[in-house]
């Protein structure tokens, strides 16, 4: 089945503008490109993404407003992608996300609200206004993180944004099954991006990060990317209300049957 229109949240740098030109690459016609604050960097991925055939508009919003944030971003891409001829949203990336590192004793609540308005309330209420205008046979995406199923007592705010992500990807996937929507979130384990850019940079921290990877290094924006172009194709049609496993963390044989599954038939049931 040929996919048009793709609509990617943060996806100025780091996964989303890997997602993005991955997206363009398998033939996507018109890519929507949210950013924040920054500009230039859409414009430099837009400029990648046109550069494989694809159509781009950028869209600016910033997601500490949280569902007015999601309501422009929706507003404008809707009338993007009938001004370029195509109907409905083929998929759908929730990839901007901010972490703060904040244990129970350092956290506050004007920090916990801006994490949970970016991280949480707006991919909630952009899929909430784009659900009926997704396309059947769409495809639902958001990154989350390995930090929602371990104990991870410096990111309390972070952990349970990103937890409620997958609870509300898990709650809605029934629904939009019935469609053959599929509704997915990745977990990219530790990733060379500017999220992480604060610490992976510290004298030894590198190194350290590499040796929890099976495969001995930091992982790249494109490796999530080919994950979530995955996803987003025909092949996965029969995965949804799950997270992919975390990209190149060790697993034993337990972890794979627990949080590999494909889960077509989990989800169909109450």
């Amino acid at each position: 089945m040929t996919r048009s229109t793709a609509l990617i949240t943060g996806a100025s740098r780091g996964i989303g503008a890997a997602t993005a030109v991955a997206l363009g690459r398998d033939g996507i016609s018109l890519v929507g490109l949210h950013y924040g604050h920054d500009r230039a960097a859409a414009e430099a991925t837009a400029e990648r993404v046109r550069a494989l055939g694809a159509a781009v508009v950028l869209i600016q919003a910033d997601l500490t407003e949280g569902e007015a944030a999601s309501a422009k971003i929706a507003q404008e891409w809707t009338h993007a992608v009938s001004e370029h001829g195509f109907a409905g949203t083929d998929v759908l990336v929730s990839n901007a996300g901010i972490n703060r590192a904040q244990t129970l004793t350092e956290l506050d609540p004007d920090t916990y609200a801006r994490v949970q308005a970016i991280n949480l309330t707006a991919p909630l209420f952009l899929l909430h206004h784009l659900a009926s205008s997704l396309n059947d046979n769409g495809r639902v995406i958001a990154v989350s993180t390995g930090y929602s199923r371990i104990a991870a007592p410096t990111h309390l705010a972070y952990t349970a944004s990103k937890a409620g992500l997958e609870g509300v990807l898990r709650a809605v996937s029934p629904e939009l099954a019935r469609r053959g929507i599929t509704v997915n979130s990745v977990a990219p384990g530790i990733i060379d991006t500017d999220l992480n850019a604060d610490w992976i940079n510290a004298p030894g921290a590198r190194a350290g990060a590499a040796e929890v990877s099976a495969f001995g290094r930091i992982g790249t924006p494109e490796d999530v990317a080919d994950i979530i172009s995955y996803l987003a194709s025909d092949a996965a049609r029969w995965i949804t209300g799950d997270r992919e496993c975390s990209i190149g963390e060790p697993m034993t044989p337990a972890h794979i049957m627990t949080r590999c599954r494909p889960s077509g038939l989990q989800c169909s049931t109450p």
